[in-house]
């Protein structure tokens, strides 16, 4: 078997008729233990997709022909805003308890969404790579520290990791103009912003830690290849996914259209 395929022909445990979802860190740790490799797949394939237009960078922030590779990152940024949106949907499914196979989704909904959320993806590495600048320039240059400058980068990423998740869950399941979606998501971070804030602290943990134990921690950069964007991604979702579910009614509706389809199958059969 592939491993990018997996075989749902395996008994398992079973679930129980109408059994609750359970919740917080329980649910957190179903999760991880049940679509465990399904997180690690998607982790390689997003690493993939991201791994030119970091490398790109990287080279211009070591200081060979700076200004020409971090031009040449932000190109080599535009498929990365399809492969968030595929990576935000295809864990959303695994929180919906819907099966699949990774590759396939992720190809799918690469597919489908990378154009429209191209110029998203090239704003959010944009940004991204803005506050490494940042960042590095207050820590190791200016040393002195400038305390207004320290929290409006902090304020700052705090909005953008509040705002973002809505944004891409927008373009995996609502068919909007960019603009439109720009505006549900700001309106819905701070309409849910008890979970929106969380969402965010949640998700930016492990790279806190990472940075903060600078360089012990540069013994478990393999890990970010292999698992911690996807934890850090289903961190955050478990935090944002019912807001957004509860304003779009996401799961009722894909419920109701699987029981049609179910419906309209049997239909055929019995004819």
């Amino acid at each position: 078997m592939s491993f990018f395929f997996k075989s749902y022909y395996k008994p398992g445990p079973g679930v129980r008729k109408d059994e609750p979802r359970k919740k917080g860190a329980a649910r957190f740790f179903e999760l991880l233990n049940r679509d465990f490799w399904d997180l690690v797949k998607l982790n390689l394939l997003f690493f993939i997709c991201i791994l030119p237009t970091t490398g790109a960078f990287l080279v211009g922030f070591i200081g060979f022909y700076s200004g020409l590779f971090f031009l040449l990152a932000l190109i080599l940024a535009i498929p990365v805003g399809g492969a968030l949106v595929a990576y935000v949907y295809y864990i959303t499914k695994m929180m919906r308890d819907d099966p699949s196979y990774v590759w396939y989704e992720f190809k799918r909904k690469f597919a489908e969404n990378w154009k429209q959320a191209a110029p998203v993806g090239v704003l959010c590495s944009t940004f991204i790579y803005a506050q490494v600048l940042l960042w590095y320039f207050m820590v190791y240059i200016e040393s002195s520290g400038d305390l207004l400058l320290f929290i409006l980068a902090l304020l700052s990423l705090l909005l953008f990791s509040m705002i973002t998740p809505y944004i891409f869950l927008h373009l995996a399941y609502i068919k909007l103009r960019t603009f439109g979606t720009l505006k549900n998501s700001f309106l819905l971070s701070f309409g849910y912003l008890p979970r929106s804030f969380m969402g965010a602290v949640s998700s930016g943990v492990i790279w806190i830690l990472l940075v903060l134990y600078l360089p012990l921690s540069f013994v478990l950069l393999p890990l970010v290849a292999l698992i911690f964007i996807s934890l850090s991604m289903l961190l955050c979702l478990m935090w944002v996914w019912k807001p957004f579910d509860t304003q779009f009614k996401i799961e009722e509706t894909l419920l109701e259209r699987a029981k049609e389809e179910e419906t309209e199958k049997e239909t055929e059969e019995t004819e």
